[in-house]
């Protein structure tokens, strides 16, 4: 008879569903990359350096890593900075970029953020707000923004997007966009290990 195994199969596969599944969905905001980073497991980094100075169509398809996402602007987007370091910034003054459409799992969203001027240059004094999204939603305003300053959001579900606006006469601009997945908890560990050697006592009990 096989009703034993099944059982156990069906034990199992319970264990590791309640193991993974996280019943409040929070948000952490972090100021800090190292701490964000410490907060997350595998993540991707998409530099924008490979950005023209120019006009690009919104949605557009990028990648922060082996980690897909979308960015959206209404009136467009645009490559920003100068030299070797690109930025994504918006190509109508006053508008916000939607951070959407991220990979399956992704928990982790950051980057610096800033203004820029018309000619793609940082502009000191912005003051940016940002809406992370998760089935909840997280408002953050992140103030007298500069090259330098670093904003991440870690998700205790997967994220759905973040939206970042402005509030001046300036430019939204964005850098080193970092998505990242969780880590997982010691419980799931747990319930894994045990799940793995009921398994195995399953495959002794047949032989």
């Amino acid at each position: 008879m096989h009703s034993k195994p099944l059982a156990l199969k069906s034990l199992v596969a319970a264990m590791l569903l309640c193991g993974a599944v996280n019943a409040s969905a929070q948000i952490t905001v972090y100021t800090d990359r190292n701490a964000f980073l410490a907060a997350v497991g595998g993540y991707g980094v998409d530099s924008y350096d490979d950005l023209d100075i120019d006009l690009y169509d919104s949605p557009l398809g990028r990648s922060a890593g082996a980690y897909g996402y979308t960015a959206t602007a209404p009136g467009g987007l645009y490559g920003a900075g100068s030299g070797s370091d690109g930025w994504l910034s918006t190509n109508v003054d006053g508008d916000g970029i939607v951070f959407s459409n991220f990979a399956p799992g992704v928990t982790g969203f950051g980057g610096y953020f800033f203004g820029s001027d018309v000619l793609g240059s940082f502009l000191p004094g912005g003051s940016l707000l940002f809406t992370a999204a998760n089935g909840g939603t997280l408002n953050y305003t992140l103030s007298n923004a500069t090259t330098s300053s670093f904003l991440g959001f870690v998700s205790s579900s997967p994220l759905s997007s973040v939206t970042m606006t402005g509030g001046g006469d300036y430019w939204v601009t964005a850098n080193d966009v970092t998505l990242a997945m969780p880590v997982p908890e010691p419980e799931t560990y747990a319930m894994m290990l045990m799940g793995l050697g009921l398994v195995g006592w399953m495959r002794r009990r047949r032989g």
